[in-house]
């Protein structure tokens, strides 16, 4: 459609118009600039230039309030500009939550609880918000609304997990209702349900947590599976720690670690990689000893283990591994041996002790004057009460100076013939 312009008088009229319009763009556009550039400022006077300029504007109405409330240490006023930010914009839960914040100051506790519900009423999927809402609800006394808010900063924040689940089981310590009321079913969050558990002791609320996080199928870290194993140990819960072990073992690709009823020594002949962990063997570092894996001397198998000492103070060498058995039940050992150079007094031994009370079940022929390889081996039984036992390389006695290199290799454990 054309408008036809052939009076000059209607031309300088469309022309006035387009002029006046280009003039209020340009002075809304300059209004707007400025405005932006006054509350990018810290001054009190450039944040209330940045509101009077943009009166609509409900961030700048916030930035006066916060300004009031971190700055001037004034609540009153904060709580006025706060408002004024909730009423530009209501659907924005962090205005919400500093007014909520504010409120709390002035010990005006209906505002407060009004505001943060109106937060959390806005975006009940915020962990912030979350999290200060479950805190209030918990000083309140209101322990179901804390359990729900809490379970969003589980869900939704690595970073304030922890502390969430903290007050979780100040509220609710019962791991069942919390694996079903709050803890998400993720491999992550029941991860740190499980540290949380372990570091107050509670092997049962633990095991459940562990079963709960292997449904999930979800990947879980090696080492993790391995501290489990050794807290369940430490604790005394040697059937949990058999279970899981043998869980992993399909997991992770560690069928050849799990012991047979002809060997229930794992990885015997050092043939595999030694995981220091679980029921392989474990090694920790001793001052004057060495240890290494010799693939040229060995009795079966591909390698043997090395093991150099020089020094005075020697007690042990270091390496050993927890063996799960059954109480009163007879087991044969053996073990092959032989060494070089060895002198000093006192030698090394092979010994089996019960793995928590220090029962002594075994103790070999002192490590020494064997050139060749050499068997060493013996019967013991169990205690009615033990379940777990420990195979060691010690020395007896202990204290004076050792040197020399021994290597070991081809252990064998398996329940006595009846």
């Amino acid at each position: 459609m054309k408008i036809p312009f052939h009076s000059p008088r209607r031309r300088w009229f469309v022309a006035l118009i387009a002029a006046a319009l280009g003039v209020a763009y340009l002075g809304f556009a300059v209004t707007q600039f400025a405005a932006a550039w006054f509350a990018s400022r810290t001054a009190l006077t450039a944040l209330q230039r940045a509101a009077w300029l943009d009166a609509g504007n409900a961030e700048y109405r916030h930035n006066l309030g916060g300004y009031y409330d971190l700055v001037a240490r004034d609540p009153a006023s904060a709580v006025a500009y706060y408002k004024a930010a909730t009423q530009l914009n209501p659907h924005s839960a962090r205005y919400w939550f500093d007014l909520s914040s504010a409120y709390q100051v002035l010990g005006d506790v209906a505002s407060q609880t009004a505001a943060l519900e109106r937060a959390i009423e806005v975006d009940p999927m915020t962990p912030d918000v979350a999290w200060e809402a479950g805190n209030f609800y918990l000083v309140r006394g209101e322990n179901e609304k804390a359990l729900r808010e809490l379970r969003v900063v589980v869900a939704d924040d690595p970073t304030l997990s922890n502390g969430a689940l903290q007050l979780c089981w100040r509220i609710q310590p019962d791991v069942d209702t919390l694996l079903r009321d709050v803890v998400p079913a993720r491999g992550d969050s029941y991860q740190a349900l499980l540290s949380l558990l372990e570091n107050k002791g509670d092997t049962g609320g633990a095991a459940k947590v562990w079963d709960a996080l292997i449904r999930t199928h979800e990947p879980v870290e090696q080492q993790q599976a391995y501290d489990y194993i050794r807290y369940s140990v430490q604790h005394k819960d040697v059937d949990q720690a058999v279970r899981v072990w043998k869980e992993i073992a399909g997991r992770f690709k560690l069928g050849s670690y799990l012991s047979s009823r002809e060997n229930l020594v794992v990885n015997g002949n050092f043939d595999l990689t030694v995981l220091n962990a679980g029921f392989d063997w474990q090694y920790q570092k001793q001052s004057s000893v060495h240890l290494s894996f010799d693939n040229s001397d060995h009795h079966s198998g591909r390698r043997s283990l090395q093991i150099s000492f020089d020094g005075p103070g020697i007690g042990d060498a270091g390496i050993f591994q927890f063996i799960p058995v059954q109480p009163n039940t007879a087991y044969t050992f053996s073990g092959y041996y032989k060494n070089e150079d060895m002198d000093g007094a006192g030698g090394p031994h092979f010994t089996i002790q019960d793995a928590y009370n220090q029962a002594a079940y075994y103790q070999s022929e002192e490590l020494k004057n064997s050139g060749f390889w050499k068997s060493t081996d013996g019967e013991f039984t169990t205690g009615p009460d033990c379940r777990l036992i420990v195979l060691h390389v010690r020395r007896i006695p202990e204290g004076s100076p050792i040197r020399g290199t021994l290597w070991v290799g081809d252990f064998r454990l398996t329940p006595k013939a009846s």
